[in-house]
């Protein structure tokens, strides 16, 4: 539940193939944004199956990927002078191709725990959430509480924080999927009882999917937050991208970011 050479550096090794600089071949899944004369380009890999944080979106009648990690990168881009590319993948893709340079960063609401500190290198934390239990409507009276869990199937994005939350539930029977919408389908057919998510990313889609809502259930789980990834040794595209984060939390942007991104999300 997601960098790069900053110009100056990308200037001096121009034509060098420095992670996170250079003219990549076209293989977004969204839109781009940002120009720069030198051409300059980075790219963003995201699991956009995420709202509010990443999400597909039918934008002056085109498919666009938005969302508030998005706008987050759209900044860090822009103060590197960098046009922004957006890679769509499964979330559990995204650490292996941070760490081969197929893609210099990685914003998908991805918690920076010690696992995947030994595979990359991350920013400070930019946001936090709560987790919530989404089930069906009519099965809400039956989860109030996390040990009414137990037992019970659950729909879970593969290689998230909340696979580990459901592993920790005794009996649990686990269905692991690459993409939430597919999770959302499950768990509406009757395949699974019950999905975790972080709650903003829950209320998004309960706005937009009948039969489906936030169980009493509150999973308990102790993490920092979300952080940005950036391939292991690159400290000078971390220290530019915590300098972005800096600078838009004192701007108060992040909040408006979520603000914007969760009503768009609830825009049929």
């Amino acid at each position: 539940m997601k960098k790069w050479g900053i110009l100056t550096l990308c200037l001096v090794l121009a034509g060098s193939l420095l992670a996170g600089c250079g003219n990549k071949p076209s293989e977004q899944a969204g839109d781009t944004t940002g120009s720069t004369s030198e051409g300059k380009t980075i790219v963003l890999g995201t699991s956009a199956d995420f709202p509010p944080y990443e999400f597909h979106k039918m934008v002056d009648g085109k498919d666009q990927i938005v969302g508030f990690d998005i706008e987050i990168a759209k900044q860090i881009a822009a103060d590197m002078g960098a046009k922004l590319e957006v890679k769509d993948m499964d979330f559990k893709a995204l650490l292996g191709e941070l760490s081969t340079g197929r893609v210099d960063f990685v914003i998908s609401g991805m918690t920076p725990d010690e696992t995947r500190r030994k595979q990359v290198d991350f920013s400070n934390n930019y946001y936090k959430a709560q987790q919530a239990v989404v089930v069906r409507e009519a099965d809400k009276d039956k989860y109030k509480t996390m040990d009414s869990l137990k037992g019970v199937s659950f729909g879970i994005q593969t290689g998230s924080i909340q696979e580990d939350i459901a592993k920790s539930i005794p009996g649990a029977k686990i269905t692991g999927l690459g993409k939430i919408n597919d999770i959302i389908m499950q768990l509406n057919s009757g395949r699974v009882d019950a999905s975790i998510m972080e709650k903003p990313v829950a209320e998004a889609f309960i706005k937009n999917v009948k039969g489906l809502t936030i169980a009493e259930a509150v999973p308990e789980y102790q993490e920092d937050g979300y952080a940005i990834g950036v391939k292991k040794g690159n400290k000078e595209l971390v220290d530019q991208i915590n300098k972005t984060l800096d600078r838009l939390k004192s701007e108060n942007k992040i909040d408006q970011f979520v603000s914007e991104a969760s009503d768009l999300a609830a825009q049929k």
